[in-house]
Parts: structure tokens; sequence; C-alpha cells
């Protein structure tokens, strides 16, 4: 697997599957505004040249928020969301990042062993987060 920045070129080639094959939370304008945002990164995971995942931060001084960490629904369960996650937590080091914050769906679980293997720390709950119905567990991973 090959893990890169992602690009606008390899955005178009996720278009015509990204609510089929991913999410459906993360639309193809949402990400092209998010690849035209200087402020944030993303990075994509590759097998045999076709998409598998991808993942992205916000960076605000030196702290960054994750935005998102998506695996294609065919791949999942293999670890490709945590080598997306070990690739952030290795670019939030070069930029001198001193946390990295995150929600995620308290119904999640295996997103939340996910952050928990990697040192993330529950630190509170924002109610009625997602669709102002499921709460959300705020979680951050100090000394990057």
């Amino acid at each position: 697997m090959e893990i890169t920045e992602m690009t606008l070129t390899d955005l178009e080639q996720m278009k015509n599957t990204l609510y089929s094959d991913f999410d459906n939370f993360w639309s193809y304008n949402v990400l092209k505004q998010e690849l035209e945002n200087e402020n944030t990164t993303y990075i994509i995971a590759k097998e045999n040249n076709e998409v598998v995942g991808f993942a992205g931060i916000s960076v605000c001084l030196d702290e960054a928020t994750l935005n998102n960490i998506v695996v294609k629904k065919s791949c999942r369960g293999r670890g490709i969301g945590g080598e997306l996650l070990d690739s952030l937590l290795d670019i939030c080091g070069d930029l001198n990042m001193k946390s990295l914050t995150l929600e995620v769906n308290v119904s999640n679980t295996p997103a939340i062993k996910l952050y928990e293997k990697f040192g993330f720390k529950n630190l509170g709950l924002r109610k009625k987060y997602y669709n102002n119905s499921q709460d959300a567990i705020i979680m951050t991973k100090y000394d990057i």
C-alpha cells in the first residue's frame, strides 16, 4: 500500500464512487474545498493504483484537528485506517503540532478502539453532534 498526499486528480478518480464505496458525508465539493484550503492536509491510501482510503487534518497554530479517516467499505478491517492515522501523526510531528483532536460517534466502536490504541484520550462528550441526534466523544492525543 502506498500513502501519499491527495491531489485534485485523486479526488477526480474517486468522484463517482465517493457515496457508493466510501461514506455519504464527505461530498466531492467539500473535499475539493478542503484540498484548496492552505490549512488542511489530506492523504490517500492506494493499492494497485486504486484509492482505498483517505484522511485529513486541519491546522490552527500548533494544534491539529482530525477531519476524517475514511476507508473504502470493501477494504475495512484490514488496518488501512491505522496506517492513515499513523501517517497523519507523522505529518503532525513534522509540523510541530502539540496535539491532534477529533470527534467520533459514540457508536463507532472500531474507530474508538483505533484511537485509543494510538494513545488518544477521551476528553468529553458533544451531545447530539451528529445530525442533531447522536453524541460524539472528543478525543485528543498530546506529545505527538
